[in-house]
C-alpha cells in the first residue's frame, strides 16, 4: 500500500491484466473498496467506400457471373489484411512510417526488403519500438498511415 493507504500495486496489476487480456475495462470490489481500470477508447480512422458510377452496358453484353467457388477463391485476395504475406502489428500503439517528421518513409510500395529490415516504428507508452520485416520480399501494399493508432495483430503492410 502507498502512504495514502491506497493499494497502487492492485491498480498496476489490474492494468497489466487489462493489457494482457485485451479487455477494455476491469473492476474489482473487496471489503467495500471498488477499483475500476479502463482503457481510453481510441477512435480509429474509418475508411469510406464510394461507388464509382459506371456506364451501363446492355445486359446481353455482360459476362456471366462466376461460379460461387470461383467467387469464394477470389474474395480473400481482395482484402490485403487477410493476405498470407501481411505483416501484423506486434502491439497496440501509434505507428510511424518514417524515423522522424519530414524524413523519408522506411518503406514504400515496390521496395524490396530483407528479413529484419525496419519497416515501421510503433510508439507504445512513450517507447519507440521498431517493427522488423519477418521475411524478405517485395512490399506490395502499405495498409497504415503515419501516426495512425493500431491494434495488436492489425495488418500493417503486405510483403510477397
Amino acid at each position: 500500500m502507498s502512504q495514502s493507504g491506497f493499494d497502487t500495486k492492485l491498480v498496476k496489476d489490474l492494468a497489466r491484466i487489462l493489457r494482457d487480456t485485451d479487455l477494455s475495462e476491469i473492476e474489482v470490489e473487496n471489503e467495500g473498496v471498488r477499483v475500476r481500470v479502463a482503457r481510453q477508447a481510441s477512435v480509429a480512422p474509418q475508411m469510406v467506400h464510394a461507388q464509382v458510377p459506371v456506364a451501363s452496358a446492355p445486359v446481353a453484353a455482360m459476362p456471366a457471373a462466376p461460379a460461387p467457388a470461383a467467387a469464394a477463391a477470389a474474395a480473400p485476395a481482395a482484402d490485403p489484411a487477410k493476405h498470407p504475406g501481411a505483416v501484423a502489428s506486434p502491439m497496440v500503439g501509434t505507428v510511424y512510417t518514417q524515423p522522424e517528421p519530414g524524413a523519408a518513409a522506411f518503406i514504400k510500395v515496390g521496395d524490396t526488403v530483407k528479413e529484419g529490415q525496419q519497416l515501421f516504428i510503433i510508439e507504445a507508452m512513450k517507447t519507440m519500438n521498431p517493427v522488423p520485416s519477418p521475411r524478405s520480399g517485395t512490399v506490395t501494399a502499405i495498409l497504415v498511415h503515419d501516426a495512425q493508432p493500431v491494434e495488436y495483430g492489425e495488418a500493417l503492410c503486405v510483403i510477397e
